[in-house]
């Protein structure tokens, strides 16, 4: 017999699309585009596998038990990072890190939540983040954003109730790749503040904000850290996805409640990991910017590449950081389509509809194009079958 926690838990759209070209053979002169997830395929950087190798052999801490909430030097390398970036005093005790950003997530709803507890989420949403509450018993409350595909504040307001604890937040957005603006931000956070909730802000592709300078100020609101919780990825900037590694920044006192969860799931974050993403910390500045300009061009290159299929009645909704998030002209649904595109076009792309609650039509009529593997050559080949392609 199984939990109804995970029966009812919709199965990952990254495993269930992972089925659809299992056992498929490929044409020679029609490879697989494979836009259907987001996490880098390339190592880190030479420096940063060499770093993790001799501290393998030399570094007898790398193979023991570590400090739940994360090796005291990492801890301090990115409040040092953080406070750099956002341009805000952020401390050590102000940090922890985690195996992954998906974890960072899973800790703050279980120091936030109970049965039957509300968090609002914008819906398209992070498909793990849904799934998590499903599984917490948590009831995620979709907020449907607008057609620039942000979420709007007295919608939000108009859903809070007595059981909301949290209101939860990507940007830049996945899976719609939109940059929240700053000012929106700010009203989610006082929003957020006049009603004790928390906000969960999860950055995990901070590092390809197309803006310069920080995101945001909300780091710099005094007793900010009772309000927000800032989530963090270093499998984006460092290529580090396999070691899971992952961070949360919010106030000492709640970091103390996420400790009990952390401790009881994976006791310490990966030790090899950690000291990978404090190699890249002090080190990978430079190529960081390196890759974010890389995204931006691949992003660049979907914007001006989209006149090919938008003749054919396409419409760009979102686009930033690893994503752009589309709708598509025809009478069929997304999913319908995104079968048929593996074995038509050997695209495979994930449907709209595994963003969305599933009494929401509008996903079926969505794609989310996650472009991050994939160059300008790749780019404007994908374009060119979509614009072959009719179902």
């Amino acid at each position: 017999m199984s939990s109804p926690r995970t029966t009812d838990t919709f199965t990952s759209p990254i495993v269930e699309s992972r089925r659809w070209i299992d056992g498929v053979s490929f044409p020679a002169d029609r490879p697989l585009l494979n836009v259907s997830q987001a996490a880098p395929i390339d190592p880190p950087p030479t420096g940063l596998r060499q770093a993790m190798a001799q501290a393998a052999i030399e570094d007898d801490s790398a193979h023991l038990y570590g400090p739940v909430l994360g090796r005291p030097e990492l801890r301090t390398g990115l409040a040092v990072q953080i406070s750099e970036h956002y341009q805000a005093p952020v401390t050590a005790q102000q940090v922890a890190i985690t195996s992954g950003c998906n974890q960072a997530f899973a800790a703050t709803i279980a120091a936030l939540c109970t049965d039957g507890d509300e968090v609002i989420i914008p819906a398209p949403w992070y498909f793990n983040h849904k799934m998590w509450l499903d599984m917490s018993g948590v009831s995620a409350v979709p907020l449907n954003v607008g057609a620039d595909m942000l979420p709007d504040v007295d919608r939000a307001a108009d859903l809070i109730s007595p059981r909301t604890r949290a209101i939860a937040l990507v940007s830049p957005n996945n899976p719609c790749g939109a940059e929240y603006p700053a000012d929106l931000l700010r009203a989610f956070y006082d929003l957020a503040k006049s009603h004790g909730l928390a906000l969960i802000l999860d950055e995990t592709y901070r590092d390809f904000d197309s803006r310069s300078g920080p995101p945001h100020q909300l780091l710099q609101l005094p007793d900010w850290d009772q309000t927000l919780i800032h989530l963090y990825s270093f499998s984006k900037a460092y290529r580090l996805t396999g070691h899971r590694v992952g961070a949360i920044a919010t106030s000492a006192a709640r970091l103390t409640e996420m400790e009990k969860f952390l401790d009881t799931v994976t006791i310490c974050p990966n030790q090899l990991g950690q000291i990978g993403a404090l190699w890249g910390i002090e080190n990978l500045s430079d190529w960081v910017a390196g890759e974010r300009d890389e995204i931006l061009d691949r992003r660049a290159a979907i914007q001006e590449g989209f006149a090919t299929i938008g003749e054919q009645g396409w419409k760009l909704l979102g686009c930033g950081a690893y994503f752009a998030y589309v709708e598509h002209p025809f009478q069929q649904d997304a999913t319908e389509i995104a079968r048929k595109l593996v074995d038509e076009a050997s695209i495979l792309m994930l449907p709209g509809s595994m963003f969305m609650p599933d009494d929401d039509p509008a996903g079926e009529r969505q794609f989310r194009i996650a472009f991050a593997n994939v160059d300008r050559a790749g780019i404007s080949e994908l374009f060119r079958r979509l614009a072959a392609f009719q179902p």
